[in-house]
Formats: C-alpha cells, structure tokens, sequence
C-alpha cells in the first residue's frame, strides 16, 4: 500500500499552545476522525502516563513509518488523548502504544511494547504472520499486530439504501455463517468469493427463492481466529477485538479498506432484494482473555476501566466463560457498546 500521509504536512504533535488545535485536536468524537486537512484521533485512558499514535505503511511492518508522542499537557483533555494530523487521509494503518504501571495486583498491565487496537477502529488489517502468542510474551510485537484502519463513513455511497422495517410477522430469518454459507464448492460461488461477504451477494437469489425476509449473520466484529486451543482456529467469531470493525478474514478484498466497502456492498445488495440484515453481536466479552492472555487493546489502554476485575485485582472477573468479562458498568465502555450498536 502506498504511503497516504503526506510526509510534509505531518507535524509534530508535541505543541504546548493549549489552542493550537491543529496540533492538538479534541477529546470528541473517538476515534479516527476524517475531517477537511487532515484527521482527528481521540482515544480513552484514564491511567495512562504516555500515548504514542504510531502510523504503518503495510500492516507487517517492524517499525511505524511516523510515530507521534502525545503531550499530556496539550494533547489531553481529562482522561482523553487526542490529536489532529494534518493531511490524513482514509486507509491509513494506524495503532497506539501506552505507557503505564504494570502493576497487576493494582489492575494496571500497561505494556509500552505493544501495539493496540483503537477500540473505535472502524476498520482492521491483520498480517499475513499475525501472532497472538506474541502479543503475550515480552517484547515488541508491532511486525505481528493487527491494526487500525482509518475510515471515512462518509466517503460511501448508500445510494438511498434505507431500512426496510418488516414487521417481524411477516419476517422469515436465515441464520448464517458468513464464511460456512458458501465456503464449500458445492455453494456453487466463484472460487475467489467463496466465504465472504461478496459471495453472499452471490446467493441473494438462493435466498429469495426460499421466501427468506431477512439474514441474521453470526459474529462479524473483527476477531481473533487463533483465540482457540492449539492447532484450531475460532471458527464461530465469537473472539471479538474490534467492536466497530468488520471481520477481515470474510472479505474476498484485502485492501486497507476493501472488508468495510464490501461488507457495506453486502447490505445495500440484501436491502434492495427485499432482505433485511440483523447482526449477531458480542458485547459480553473479548478475545484478550484472562491474566495470561494477549495484550491486544483494552487491557493495554486501560484494564481496570475496561473489565471487571476480582477483588485480587490481578484476576478478571470471567461471567462469560472465556476468561474476561467487558466492564458495561463503567460509563466509557457503556458508551462504547451503544455507539457500536448505532454505528
């Protein structure tokens, strides 16, 4: 992919003028933020002690192309670091890396190797030699991580594409696989688009011909298919890592981003058949797990805020039986799960 920053635009984000929004950017909206001249990013952390924004060329790279530090004094407002880069553009890989107290027994496992996910990613790349064992271990693990894609919602065209609103007696749903539906030969879908989002399109009149109003979609939140015993892979998605993010893996284009274009083509395809798209969706938990899981996003921006802890503080409170149970009880995740619910 080539570089979409323009290098010379690209300032330092370390300004100390309070109102030097350029530099500095806002608190709101979170995320990565499309905006005229450039992008603004915004993301949570109430213990953080540093924020670097780190921006890949290819999502295998060892070392970020351009590294930013953020400056609590001009780049935080709260417990929001946020900066506005000149010149952005959408398809740009990014990540951050926090600086913290690795302190367990406090909630605290802040791990400045490692690259994380922004929770408000609207997109996802995985590389080629994604590792989660990894992200486990010691060290820098930016050449094996996955990464944020920063997404324009703006930028497509829906083409007056509008909610059906079927009353649900006269509704007749499908539940689906996005991968199993026509990952087989005998799907009778073109070998490139078999198990994914566009060769689903491919069967919308298979699905019309059963007298299906609506398709309901198991699991399509980016997640993590090694999140599973050795040699398996999670095939049912329920491993979520990015609550924004269509699953890469289901998409027949492997661009920056082709997954969220081809995943928005699927629903405006099923809508204009008549189909209404219900999603299956994972709130309860992620795929980083217990205390010796991965560090992937959430416990390393903020652990304590984003999971519910034991009172030995060390240990994640596992309601769901995957090892870690998301904190809807804290504000900012409550906020997060609605805003990915509208979104």
């Amino acid at each position: 992919m080539d570089v979409v920053l323009d290098q010379t635009l690209v300032e330092k984000a370390t300004s100390t003028a309070a109102n030097d929004v350029e530099s500095a950017g806002r608190s709101s909206p979170l995320g990565a933020t499309v905006l005229p001249g450039g992008g603004n990013f915004s993301v949570f952390s109430r213990n953080a002690s540093g924020v670097e924004l780190l921006f890949f060329d290819r999502e295998d790279d060892v070392h970020p192309a351009r590294v930013i530090t953020l400056d609590p004094a001009a780049n935080r407002t709260y417990y929001y670091w946020h900066v506005f880069v000149p010149g952005l553009q959408p398809g740009q890989l990014y990540g951050y890396r926090v600086q913290g107290p690795f302190d367990p027994s406090s909630g605290m496992r802040f791990d400045r190797a490692k690259v994380l996910l922004d929770p408000y990613g609207r997109g996802v790349v995985v590389p080629r030699n994604y590792s989660r064992e990894a992200a486990r271990q010691v060290g820098d693990n930016a050449a094996t991580a996955m990464k944020s894609v920063v997404v324009d919602p703006h930028a497509y065209d829906w083409e007056g594409d509008i909610l059906l609103c079927r009353p649900s007696s006269r509704t007749i749903i499908y539940e689906m696989h996005v991968r199993g539906f026509t990952r087989h030969p005998n799907s009778g879908v073109s070998e490139k688009t078999r198990g994914t989002y566009a060769g689903l399109i491919e069967k919308i009149p298979y699905l019309q011909q059963l007298g299906i109003t609506a398709v309901e979609l198991l699991p399509v939140f980016q997640f993590d298919a090694q999140d599973a015993p050795p040699g398996r892979v999670n095939y049912w998605g329920y491993a979520p890592v990015s609550f924004f993010a269509p699953h890469q893996g289901y998409s027949s284009r492997q661009d920056p981003l082709g997954p969220i274009n081809e995943f928005r083509d699927m629903v405006k395809a099923l809508h204009r058949a008549g189909i209404e798209v219900i999603l299956d969706v994972v709130f309860n938990h992620t795929a980083e797990g217990d205390h010796d899981g991965p560090t992937l996003s959430f416990r390393g921006l903020d652990n304590s805020t984003y999971y519910i802890l034991e009172q030995d503080r060390s240990q994640y409170a596992d309601y769901s039986g995957t090892g870690n149970t998301l904190n809807a009880n804290h504000p900012i995740v409550r906020r997060m799960i609605v805003d990915s619910l509208r979104y």
